[in-house]
């Protein structure tokens, strides 16, 4: 599948079938059409709140990735607090923040990256939904 040419300024439908019209969700079989659903999932997320279609679009979008990267990128993904910090890196997220995700004081943030305090399951279900990832994606 070649590289698509999207609009990034334009605003993304509202409608799962506009969605669907616009990049077809289908099993994700090489690199570009991987980079292609990501990028799209990072346009969903960054267009604020998300309508109900838009939501059932970007969760079908998240299973192709997790399919894909389950299968082909499964070895080089990074595990527990390393996996953390990745996300964290790729979100511009400090230890303050990741406190503040958690709920928590801002000194645990540090803590936690450190090694020092392990992250209950209530932290791994919110790093979950915050990152759009499994939560065992946090554990060693």
């Amino acid at each position: 599948m070649p590289a698509t040419k999207h609009n990034h300024n334009a605003k993304l439908p509202g409608k799962f079938d506009d969605l669907v019209q616009l990049m077809p969700p289908q099993a994700i079989l090489d690199d570009v059409h991987y980079e292609n659903t990501t990028e799209m999932i990072d346009r969903l997320m960054a267009s604020g709140k998300l309508s109900k279609g838009q939501e059932l679009y970007m969760e079908t979008l998240v299973q192709l990735v997790q399919a894909y990267e389950a299968s082909h990128l499964a070895i080089e993904s990074p595990r527990g607090i390393d996996a953390l910090k990745h996300m964290m890196e790729e979100h511009s997220m400090n230890a303050a923040g990741l406190a503040r995700v958690l709920g928590i004081h801002t000194s645990m943030g540090s803590k936690i990256l450190k090694g020092e305090r392990a992250l209950t399951v209530d932290h791994l279900k919110l790093l979950a939904a915050k990152f759009k990832v499994r939560a065992d994606t946090f554990m060693d």
